[in-house]
C-alpha cells in the first residue's frame, strides 16, 4: 500500500486513517475491544509495519529482541509496586531497583531499604550515576558487556532508518495534534473524508475532587441509569480518565452534559468537566493514543528507533516561534486526561530516558518551560504522579546532568524564581509570607518544586568551574529572596486581657520551614565545598540579614546599668512588641559562619565584611528574642494566644526542625558571645528576657504569679547560658566530627532509657538522603538487646559512655531532661555513688569561639551567680527554686573545668581565665560582704537543697584543685611532701566519706528489714481474721492441690486407676465451692441447688480438618451432625475463660447490658447482643454463652458384684441383652406402624418380656434429679450450641440439639488433645486452668444434657451410632466404616446409652457396676472398629519404622491381616509385614486413645496414672492400655472375643465403601491424622514481596496494582479490597478475604497483607483486627506499612504464637480485645476487606 518510493506518505497515511479509523471506534459506549484491536491489527498497523520493516513484522521484531537487550531496565512504577534501594551503594535515595534487578544484584546482601511505590518511578539499573557500586545486575550485564562489533545486528540497516524517518514524523505529528485538538465538533480538513453525521457523545472526565460516589450519584440522576451501570462508567472513568456516558445528537448530549454538571454542583462546590465530542474527533483520539503505545513498543526493540523517535520530537520548525513537538505535549499535559498522559509519560520514559544525550537535550527542554509546566500543574486537579512535572526526579538526580543544567541553564535560580511566583498571594504588605486561609491542597502542590530544588543540590560537585560558581552563587541570592519573604514573617503580639478568637494558621509556615530545612543545611554544605564561595555567599547572606534588621531603627537609645557596666541599646520588649520565630536568614548566616570556622576561611572574613559593618548586635538581636519568646511561653505569659504559638514552639525545638531553627539561634548567640564584650552581652541578655530589675535591689512583691513568672524566666535564661557556653559539639564550634555529634545525642537519648532502634532513628534528625548516621556508630555506644516473643529490640548504653551524660543537654525536652536525671541518680544511688552528676569536660572551642568562655568569669555573671546563691542562703523561698540553683552549680562547675583545663595545658601565667579568683573576690566592699565559696559552704546547710550536697562538695573540692593547680605553678619551691600530704588529706576526706555513706546505707538496709518484718506480720494477722475473703483467692491452686494431694493418698491405699470395666478405680469427687465473680458469694456446687455457670464461647472451627478444598454448609438447616467425618472438615468448639456466675446474677448481668446497649444506639457494639454475646465481666474475653456447672456423681464399685457379674456378662451376652432391649423398644414404638427398623434376629421373641428387662438385672438407680435452674441452663447452652455450630435459629425442641452436644464435646477434646501434643506437654496435668475447668464443666453437661430430651430421640439416636459398629442395626443411611470418625461415635453412644434403661413409670439410670460394663464393651467395640480402620486405610504405606522384629505384636497382626483379606476376598494384600502393621496402628491409634483418656476422666473422674502426668513418649502408650482396660497388645482384643467379633468384622470388610477404598478408587483418610500448621513463610519477607508482585488478579484484565494478600491457614493468594473480586453470598456484597474465610475457616481466618506487613484477623463480616506480622528486622522490630523498609526475617517464635493463637481458638477473643482498646477502628468495612 505505502510501497512506492515516490509518493507523499504523510497524505496517503492520513487518507487511511480517515477512512478506517470512524468505522473501527464507532461504539464507544460499549466497545468490543478485542474486535477493534483486531481492526486496527489488520486495517493500518500491519500494513504500516511491513511498510517500516520491509518484512514480515513478527519475523523481523523476533530477530530485534534475540539482538541485543538494553544496558538499562527502565522498568516504570505502578503504584504500590515494591521498590528496593541500596543504602550502601545509592548516590541518593530516589536510586531505586524494580524486584527482578534486585534479587539478582549485589544489593540484596547489602543494606538495602524496601519501599511501596507511588507510581511513576523509574528502575535505575544500569544507571552508572546511580550507584557508587554494582550499577548492573546479571541479566543487564549481558546488555553492557557485549561490543559495538557484536552489536552490529542490532544496528538497523538504512533502508529500515529511512523508512523510520519518513512514517515517525507523520505519525508523531497525527499524535500531537490529535492530543491538543480543541475542536469539539470539528476535524483537521485532511482528516474529513465523509460527509458529517450527527452524532456525538457526552463525555465526562476523572479529576480529583470529586469522589467515586458523587461521581455515580450525578450519573444515576443525571441520566437515570441503573447502580450497576453508573459504577461500570465511574470505574472507566477512574481509570482511563474519561469516558462516554451518552450516545446522541447534539442536542441530546448537550442536555445531558448541562444535567450531569448541575447534579454534580449540588453534592460539591465544582460541577464534573463535561464535554460533548463528535464521534469522529472521540475515534481519532482513542486512534492517536493506540499508536502511541505501538510506538512505545518500538522503542524497546531498538536504540536507533529511539534516537530517531527523540531527534524528530525535539526538532523545531525552522524561523518559527513554535515549541517542538516533545515541548507542545508537555505544555498540554496539565489539559490531557488521565489516559493520555499515562501513554505520553511511557514513551518519554521509554525513548528519552533511555538514551544518555537525549535524556540531556529533553531536560534543557524541560527546564526552558519550568515555570509554565510548574503553574499548570499547580491549577490542575490531578495527582502529582500523573504530571508531567513529576519527571524532574529523573533528571535533576543525575549529578552531570544537574551540574549541566546548573551552569547552562540556570536552574536553581529558575526553581526559585518560580517559587516566588507561584506564592504571590500569601505576600503581605511588608512583602513578608503570611500563611493565614491557606489552602492545603495548593501548598501541597508548591512543595512539588521545592522537592525539585532538593533533588538539584543533593550530590555536591567535587570540581568548581568558575561558571558553575557564578551560576551557583547567582542561584543562592535568588534563594536569599525567599529567605528575605521569611524572615520575620507572620509577627506575632502578645495578648493582654482576653484570649484571642481564632487560633492563627501556622502550619504552612513550619511545614515549609520543614521543607526547606534539608535545602538549608544542602545550600550550606555546597557553599562549604569551595573557599572563594563560602566568603562570598557568606557576604550576600549578610547583606540580606542587614536589610531585613534595620527597618526598625527609628527610636532612641536606652541606658541600662549593672555593677559597673553600661549598655546602650534600642528599647524593645518581646511581651510587648511583635515577635516572630521564623529567622531563616539569620539562621543560614549561622550555618556559615560556624563552616568558615570550621574551614578556616575566618581569617579572610575582614576582606569581605568589613568590621564597622559586621554589627553583631544586631545579629545576635533577633535569635535572642525567639529564644526569649520560647522562655516567655514557658513561664505562661502568652497562654491567652493560644495553642497555635505552643505548637510552633513546640516545633522550633522538636527534631524536624531545630537543626535550622533552634540550634542556630544558639549558635547565633555563640557567635554573638565570641564577639562583644561579655558584660555588654550579658546585660543585652537580661535586658531581652526583662530580668534587669530581678538582679538589682528587690522590691517586695505579694503577686505569687509575678514572682513565678521570674523564677522560670531566670532558670529560661541560665539554661541558655549553660548552652552557649556549653554546647560546643558543633563542626566548627570545636574540633569534633559529625560522628562525636551524632554519638553524642544517642548516649543522651540512651541515658534516659533504652530505646528502640526506631525510637532512636526518629530522635535523631535526617540529612538530604534520609539517614541519621546512626549505624556508623551505635556499635561503640550501646549493646543490642534481643526482644522476647512480644516487644522489640532494645539498645542499652555501654557503662563507659555514662561519664559523657550532662544533665544539660540541650535537646532535652522539660520531661526527658528531668526523666535521664532521675534515671542517672538512681543508678548512682545503686552504685553507692554520690548523686553528684556534674557536666563532663567539654571539647576546647575552636580559635573564631574562643572567647566565648569569657561570659563565665566576667563581673555580671558573678553578680548574677552571687544574687541568686543568696537568695537561697537567706531563705527567701519564694525567689529561688532549686532548678535556679542546680543551674547555677552547673555554671559554676563549667567555670571550675574551663579553668582546670586550661591551667593543665599551659603555664599559669598566660592563663588570663580566672574564675577561681573573681569566685572567691567579696562582692562588695560592704562589711557583711560574701563570695561565692563562702555561700556554697552555706548552702550545704539549707534543707531543701538536700539532692544538692553531693554536687556542692564535688564543686568545693573542685575549687580546692583549681587552687592548688594556680599556687602549684607559682610556688614550685614548696616540697613535694607537703603536696603529697595534701593529697592523702584528700584522700582521708573521701574515705571518711565513702565509710559514711556505707554506714548510712547499711542502717537504711536493716530499717528497711525491720519494716518489711512488722509488714508481713500485721498481714498474716489480717489474713487470720478475713480468712473467708482469701480462701477464694488460693481456690484456685488449691483446687489442684487438693486433687493432688487425694491422688498421694489413693495411691498408698492402691486404688486402681483404671477407668473401663470391673476393676474401675474411685472417682475423686471433691467438694466444689465456688465464689460468683458477680456478687462475690460462695455456694457448694449441688445437684439440687441453684445453677452456677461458666461463661464460654461456642465457635465453629476448622482447625483440625484434613481437607481444606471441602465446600463447607453455610447454613445447616438440612444438615444431619451425627456423624462426624473423619476428614473433620467443621466441628463445633467450646472454650471458656474458667470464670464462674450464679446463673441468676449472669441474667441480670446480660439483661442490664441489653437495656444499656439499647440506649446507646449511636454507638457501635463490639459484640452481637442479638447472638447472646457478652464480654466476661472479670477479663473482658468475647463469650457467648454459659456452661452449666453439673457436680460429677461419685460412684465406686463393690468389688464382689463386680465379680459376680463378670461371671456372667460376657460381650456376646451384653450384645444379645442390648439387642432384645433396642428391639423391644422397637416394636413397642412402632405400634404397628411399619417403620425404617433393623431387621432383629427373630429369636426367643416367645420369651421376649422377659428378655426385654433383663438388661435391667446387672443393677440400675434412680436418675439424677436436677434442680429447675440447672434444667433451664442446660437447655439454654444446648440451644446455643445447636444454634451457632448448625448457624440456624434457635429451636428447642429440634431433634439435632443432643447430636450437637456430643458433637461439640467430642470434638473440643480434640482439639485440646491435638494442642497438647503440638506443644508436646503431658496429658494430663498441664492444662489451663481455664480449660480444666471448661472441659470438666463440658464433658459433665453433655452427660447431663440426655436428661431434658425425650429419651425415645435419645434412643433414636444411639441405635443409628450403634449401626455403625453392629451391622445388624444398620438402616439405609448408616455411613460406611470408613466415613465416620470413631471418637465422636465413642462419645455420642457412651453419653446416649443410659436412655436403654428408661422405663414408662420409673426414672431409671444404670448403677455403677452396669455403666462400668457399658462403657467398656461400648469403648471396646469402637477401638476394635477404629483399628479396622487404620488398617484397611493406612497399613498399605511404608513406613519410616526401626527394623522388622517378630514380636507377639507382629504375629498377631499379620494374623489379623490374614482375615482381612479373606474377608474382602483379596483387595487388601496379606503381604504387608506384620511389624509394619503394628507400627501403624500404634501410631494411628494414639490421638484416639488419647482422647478416649480424657474423655473417660472428665466423665467418671477416675485418676489417671502417673506416666500420664509426664512428658515421655515411652510410658504413655503403656499407661493408657492399662488406664483404657486395654492389652497392649491391641490384637489380643481380637482374639478375646473372637467369635463375637469375627461376625462383625466380615461385615465391615464387606462394605463397598470399604472395597473401593482398596482397590484405590477412592481415597480414605490416614492415620494418624496430619497436625495442621500455619503455611510456611519465606525466611526474607523480599521473596513474599516478590511472590506478591507476580501474583494477577484472576477476575480483572489490567494491569492495577491489587492489594495483595495471604491467608496462613492455606496459603491462597487473593486480592483483597478491590470491586473485581467481591462475591455475592446469600445477597450480601462480600470482599475476597471475607467469603474466603467463611470456607476456608469458618468466619474466622488469618491473612497477611503483603504489601503492608500486617496481619489480618477476621470473624464473620463485621470484625476483624489488625496483628503484628511475625517478620521483624535486625533490631527485633516489625514495620507495618513497611515504613521504615529495612530488611525483615521471619521470627518463628512470634510465627508460633499466631498458630497457637488459631489452635487455641482465641482469634476471636483477639479480636475483641483489640477492638475494645482501639475503638478508631470502626470505620472500616470488614466484610469488603
Amino acid at each position: 500500500m505505502w510501497c512506492d518510493e515516490r509518493f507523499d506518505f504523510q497524505g496517503t497515511f492520513l487518507q487511511c486513517l480517515a477512512k478506517h479509523v470512524p468505522n473501527i471506534y464507532s461504539a464507544e459506549m460499549d466497545p468490543l475491544l478485542e474486535k477493534q484491536e483486531e481492526m486496527v491489527q489488520a486495517a493500518i498497523l500491519y500494513p504500516l509495519e511491513c511498510y517500516l520493516f520491509g518484512e514480515d513484522p513478527d519475523i523481523f521484531l523476533e530477530k530485534l529482541q534475540q539482538s541485543g537487550t538494553s544496558q538499562l531496565c527502565g522498568k516504570v512504577f505502578k503504584g504500590g509496586e515494591t521498590t528496593y534501594s541500596c543504602r550502601d551503594c545509592a548516590v541518593d535515595p530516589t536510586c531505586v531497583l524494580c524486584i527482578d534487578c534486585f534479587q539478582n544484584s549485589i544489593h540484596k546482601n547489602h543494606r538495602y531499604k524496601m519501599h511501596s511505590s507511588t507510581g511513576g518511578g523509574f528502575c535505575d539499573c544500569g544507571d552508572t550515576e546511580a550507584w557508587k557500586a554494582g550499577p548492573l545486575c546479571t541479566k543487564h550485564e549481558l546488555g553492557s558487556s557485549s561490543s559495538p562489533k557484536e552489536n552490529s545486528e542490532c544496528q538497523l540497516n538504512e533502508e529500515i532508518m529511512e523508512h523510520s524517518r519518513r512514517v515517525f514524523p507523520s505519525v508523531i505529528k497525527y499524535i500531537v495534534d490529535m492530543l491538543i485538538w480543541e475542536e469539539e465538533k470539528e476535524l483537521p480538513p485532511e482528516l474529513t473524508v465523509r460527509e458529517k453525521v450527527d452524532s456525538y457523545y457526552c463525555v465526562l472526565f476523572n479529576d480529583e475532587h470529586h469522589s467515586y460516589d458523587h461521581v455515580i450519584y450525578s450519573l444515576q440522576r443525571a441520566l437515570g441509569c441503573e447502580l450497576g451501570e453508573a459504577q461500570l462508567h465511574t470505574t472507566a472513568i477512574d481509570k482511563e480518565g474519561r469516558r462516554a456516558v451518552k450516545a446522541g445528537h447534539y442536542a441530546s448530549c448537550q442536555e445531558a452534559k448541562e444535567e450531569i454538571k448541575r447534579h454534580s454542583e449540588n453534592v460539591s462546590q465544582r460541577p464534573l468537566h463535561v464535554e460533548v465530542l463528535h464521534a469522529d474527533v472521540m475515534a481519532h483520539q482513542k486512534f492517536a493514543l493506540r499508536l502511541g503505545s505501538w510506538l512505545n513498543k518500538l522503542m524497546s526493540y531498538s536504540s536507533d528507533f529511539r534516537q530517531i523517535f527523540c531527534q524528530i520530537c525535539l526538532k523545531e520548525e525552522a524561523g518559527s516561534e513554535k515549541p517542538c513537538f516533545i515541548s507542545k505535549l508537555m505544555l498540554w499535559d496539565a489539559k490531557l486526561h488521565k489516559g493520555a498522559r499515562k501513554v505520553l509519560h511511557e514513551l518519554i520514559f521509554s525513548s528519552f530516558f533511555m538514551e544518555m544525550e537525549y535524556k540531556k537535550l529533553f531536560a534543557v527542554e524541560f527546564v526552558k518551560y519550568y515555570k509554565a509546566l510548574q503553574k499548570e500543574y499547580i491549577s490542575d486537579d490531578h495527582d502529582r504522579v500523573l504530571s508531567v512535572t513529576a519527571l524532574s526526579v529523573q533528571m535533576f538526580t543525575v549529578p552531570t546532568l544537574a551540574r549541566h543544567l546548573i551552569e547552562e541553564q540556570n536552574v536553581i535560580t529558575t526553581i526559585t524564581e518560580t517559587l516566588l511566583e507561584v506564592l504571590p498571594e500569601y505576600l503581605d504588605k511588608n512583602d513578608k509570607f503570611n500563611f493565614q486561609g491557606y489552602s492545603q491542597d495548593k501548598l501541597n502542590r508548591v512543595y512539588a518544586v521545592i522537592y525539585d530544588l532538593r533533588y538539584v543540590l543533593v550530590s555536591k560537585p567535587t570540581l568548581w568551574t568558575d561558571r558553575l560558581r557564578e551560576r551557583f552563587l547567582e542561584g543562592f541570592v535568588s534563594f536569599l529572596r525567599i529567605l528575605t519573604c521569611m524572615q520575620g514573617m507572620e509577627e506575632i503580639k502578645r495578648q493582654i486581657g482576653q484570649h484571642i478568637e481564632v487560633d492563627h494558621d501556622w502550619e504552612a509556615a513550619i511545614a515549609i520551614q520543614m521543607q526547606l530545612k534539608n535545602i538549608l543545611l544542602m545550600f550550606q554544605e555546597w557553599c562549604a565545598s569551595d573557599e572563594e564561595l563560602l566568603l562570598r555567599a557568606y557576604r550576600e547572606c549578610h547583606k540580606a540579614v542587614m536589610r531585613c534588621s534595620t527597618n526598625g531603627r527609628s527610636r532612641e537609645k536606652t541606658m541600662f546599668h549593672l555593677c559597673g557596666h553600661t549598655l546602650e541599646s534600642r528599647p524593645y520588649r518581646v511581651s510587648a512588641d511583635p515577635v516572630s520565630i521564623h529567622l531563616p536568614l539569620s539562621r543560614t548566616l549561622a550555618g556559615l559562619h560556624v563552616r568558615l570556622s570550621k574551614t578556616g576561611a575566618i581569617s579572610r572574613l575582614h576582606e569581605f565584611v568589613s568590621p564597622e559593618e559586621f554589627q553583631v548586635e544586631l545579629l545576635v538581636e533577633y535569635p535572642l528574642r525567639c529564644l526569649v519568646l520560647v522562655a516567655q511561653v514557658a513561664a505562661e505569659m502568652w497562654r491567652r494566644n493560644g495553642l497555635s504559638l505552643i505548637s510552633q514552639v513546640f516545633y522550633y525545638q522538636d527534631v524536624k526542625c531545630r537543626e535550622e531553627m533552634y540550634d542556630k539561634d544558639i549558635i547565633m548567640l555563640q557567635i554573638g558571645a565570641s564577639l562583644m564584650d561579655p558584660n555588654q552581652f550579658l546585660l543585652l541578655m537580661l535586658q531581652r528576657y526583662e530580668l534587669a530589675d530581678a538582679f538589682k535591689k528587690i522590691k517586695p512583691t505579694k503577686d505569687q504569679d509575678l514572682i513565678k513568672q521570674y523564677n522560670i524566666l531566670i532558670e529560661e535564661m541560665l539554661q541558655i547560658l549553660i548552652y552557649v557556653v556549653g554546647e560546643r559539639y558543633v563542626p566548627g564550634i570545636s574540633n569534633v566530627t559529625k560522628e562525636d555529634v551524632i554519638m553524642r545525642e544517642i548516649i543522651h537519648l540512651l541515658c534516659i532509657e533504652p530505646m528502640a532502634h526506631s525510637a532512636i532513628t526518629k530522635s535523631l534528625p535526617e540529612n538530604e538522603n534520609n539517614e541519621t548516621g546512626l549505624e556508623n556508630v551505635i556499635d561503640k555506644v550501646a549493646t543490642f538487646k534481643k526482644p522476647g516473643v512480644s516487644g522489640h529490640g532494645v539498645y542499652e548504653l555501654k557503662d563507659e559512655c555514662l561519664k559523657e551524660f550532662n544533665m544539660f543537654f540541650y535537646h532535652y525536652t522539660k520531661t526527658q531532661h528531668s526523666k535521664a536525671e532521675h534515671t542517672q541518680k538512681k543508678r548512682r544511688k545503686q552504685e553507692n555513688r554520690d548523686e553528684a552528676l556534674p557536666p563532663p569536660p567539654p571539647p576546647d572551642f575552636s580559635p573564631a569561639f574562643s572567647n566565648v568562655v569569657r561570659i563565665l568569669n566576667c563581673d555580671v555573671m558573678m553578680h548574677v551567680l552571687r544574687t541568686l546563691l543568696q537568695r537561697a542562703v537567706e531563705l527567701e523561698t519564694h525567689l529561688w527554686t532549686e532548678a535556679m540553683i542546680q543551674m547555677v552549680l552547673h555554671l559554676l562547675s563549667l567555670g571550675l573545668l574551663e579553668e582546670k583545663q586550661q591551667l593543665q595545658k599551659s603555664p599559669e601565667e598566660e592563663v588570663s581565665f580566672d574564675f577561681y579568683h573573681k569566685a572567691t573576690r567579696m562582692g562588695s566592699s560592704a562589711l557583711n560582704a560574701v563570695n561565692v565559696l563562702m555561700l556554697l559552704e552555706k548552702l550545704k546547710r539549707v534543707p531543701q537543697l538536700e539532692a544538692q550536697k553531693d554536687t556542692v562538695n564535688w564543686i568545693l573540692q573542685m575549687f580546692d584543685m583549681v587552687k592548688r593547680l594556680r599556687e602549684k605553678s607559682s610556688l614550685t619551691t614548696v616540697t613535694a611532701a607537703s603536696t603529697s600530704e595534701a593529697a592523702k588529706g584528700d584522700e582521708s576526706t573521701q574515705d571518711k566519706e565513702k565509710a559514711e555513706r556505707k554506714r548510712k546505707a547499711e542502717a537504711a538496709r536493716l530499717h528497711r528489714q525491720k519494716i518489711m518484718a512488722q509488714m508481713s506480720a500485721l498481714q498474716r494477722n489480717f489474713i487470720e481474721t478475713h480468712k473467708l475473703l482469701y480462701e477464694n483467692t488460693l481456690e484456685a491452686q488449691g483446687k489442684e492441690d487438693a486433687i493432688m494431694e487425694e491422688e498421694s493418698v489413693s495411691s498408698a491405699v492402691d486404688y486402681s486407676k483404671i477407668a473401663l470395666g470391673p476393676k474401675r478405680g474411685p472417682s475423686v469427687a471433691e467438694k466444689e465451692v465456688l465464689t460468683c465473680i458477680l456478687c462475690q458469694e460462695e455456694q457448694e456446687v449441688k445437684l439440687e441447688s441453684a445453677a452456677m455457670v461458666l461463661s464460654a464461647c461456642v465457635q465453629k472451627s476448622t482447625a483440625l480438618t484434613q481437607n481444606r478444598s471441602r465446600i463447607l454448609e453455610l447454613s445447616g438447616d438440612t444438615v444431619d451432625p451425627l456423624f462426624m467425618h473423619p476428614d473433620l472438615p467443621c466441628g463445633t468448639h467450646t472454650g471458656s475463660c474458667g470464670h464462674v456466675m450464679h446463673a441468676a446474677c449472669w441474667q441480670k448481668y446480660f439483661e442490664a447490658m441489653q437495656l444499656n446497649f439499647r440506649q446507646r444506639l449511636h454507638v457501635e457494639q463490639i459484640f452481637d447482643l442479638e447472638n447472646g454475646e457478652y464480654l466476661c465481666p472479670l477479663c473482658k474475653s468475647l463469650c457467648n454463652t454459659v456452661i452449666p456447672i453439673v457436680p460429677l456423681q461419685a460412684q465406686k464399685i463393690n468389688s464382689e458384684d463386680a465379680e459376680a457379674v463378670a461371671q456372667i456378662l460376657s460381650l456376646a451376652r451384653w450384645l444379645e441383652i442390648v439387642t432384645v432391649r433396642i428391639s423391644g423398644y422397637s416394636v413397642k414404638n412402632a405400634k404397628g406402624e411399619k417403620q425404617n427398623l433393623p431387621a432383629f434376629a427373630n429369636r426367643g421373641m416367645g420369651n421376649s418380656a422377659l428378655e426385654f428387662h433383663s438388661i435391667l438385672s446387672f443393677g440400675v438407680q434412680s436418675s439424677a434429679k436436677y434442680s429447675s435452674s440447672i434444667k433451664e441452663m442446660l437447655i439454654l447452652f444446648a440451644t446455643t450450641i445447636y444454634r451457632v455450630g448448625l448457624k440456624v435459629a434457635p429451636n428447642e425442641a429440634d431433634s439435632r440439639i443432643p447430636m450437637m452436644t456430643w458433637s461439640t464435646c467430642a470434638f473440643t477434646i480434640q482439639c485440646i488433645e491435638n494442642l497438647l501434643e503440638t506443644e508436646g506437654k503431658p496429658l494430663f496435668g498441664s492444662l489451663q486452668n481455664r480449660q480444666h475447668s471448661g472441659l470438666k464443666a463440658l464433658v459433665q453437661f453433655a452427660a447431663a444434657q440426655r436428661t431434658t430430651s425425650p429419651q425415645v430421640l435419645i434412643q433414636k439416636h444411639l441405635i443409628r451410632l450403634l449401626g455403625v459398629l453392629l451391622p445388624n442395626f444398620k438402616v439405609e443411611d448408616t455411613p460406611s466404616l470408613l466415613e465416620v470418625d470413631m471418637f465422636h461415635i465413642l462419645v455420642g453412644a457412651v453419653l446416649s446409652f443410659p436412655s436403654l434403661y428408661w422405663e414408662d413409670a420409673v426414672d431409671l439410670q444404670p448403677s455403677s457396676i452396669s455403666s462400668a460394663y457399658n462403657h467398656l464393651y461400648l469403648f471396646h467395640l469402637a477401638t476394635l472398629a477404629h483399628i479396622t480402620q487404620i488398617v484397611i486405610s493406612s497399613a498399605t504405606e511404608s513406613s519410616t519404622a526401626c527394623s522388622p522384629d517378630n514380636s507377639e505384636e507382629a504375629q498377631s497382626a499379620q494374623s489379623f491381616c490374614r482375615e482381612v483379606c479373606q474377608y474382602t476376598s483379596g483387595c487388601f494384600s496379606q503381604d504387608i509385614p506384620g511389624w509394619l502393621v503394628w507400627d501403624c496402628v500404634k501410631k494411628g491409634i494414639m490421638p484416639y486413645l488419647r482422647c478416649a483418656a480424657l474423655f473417660f476422666h472428665y466423665l467418671l473422674g477416675v485418676s489417671p496414672p502417673e506416666e500420664l502426668l509426664q512428658d515421655s513418649e515411652e510410658g504413655q502408650f503403656k499407661a493408657l492400655c492399662s488406664y483404657l482396660s486395654l492389652p497392649t497388645n491391641l490384637f489380643l482384643l481380637f482374639h478375646e472375643y473372637w467369635d463375637t467379633v469375627n461376625p462383625l468384622l466380615q461385615r465391615w470388610c464387606a462394605d463397598p465403601m470399604v472395597l473401593s477404598c482398596l482397590k484405590g478408587k477412592s481415597i480414605a483418610i490416614r492415620y494418624p491424622r496430619k497436625r495442621n500448621h500455619l503455611i510456611e513463610l519465606p525466611e526474607d519477607y523480599s521473596c513474599l514481596l516478590n511472590q506478591a508482585s507476580q501474583f494477577r488478579c484472576p477476575r480483572s484484565s489490567d494491569d492495577e496494582q491489587k492489594h495483595p494478600v495471604l491467608c496462613l491457614f492455606c496459603g491462597a493468594m487473593l486480592c483483597s479490597q478491590n470491586t473485581c473480586c467481591q462475591e455475592l453470598v446469600n445477597g450480601e456484597e462480600l470482599g475476597a478475604c471475607t467469603s474466603h474465610a467463611l470456607q476456608c475457616g469458618a468466619g474466622v481466618c488469618m491473612f497477611l497483607k503483603i504489601r503492608e506487613c500486617k496481619v489480618v484477623l477476621i470473624e464473620g463480616k463485621t470484625r476483624g483486627c489488625l496483628y503484628p506480622a511475625p517478620y521483624l528486622d535486625e533490631y527485633g522490630e516489625t514495620d507495618p506499612g513497611l515504613k521504615r523498609g529495612n530488611p525483615l526475617h521471619l521470627c518463628r517464635e512470634r510465627y508460633r504464637k499466631l498458630h497457637l493463637l488459631w489452635q487455641q481458638h482465641c482469634i476471636i477473643e483477639e479480636i475483641a480485645r483489640s477492638q475494645e482498646t482501639n475503638q478508631i477502628f470502626f470505620g472500616f468495612n470488614w466484610q469488603l476487606l
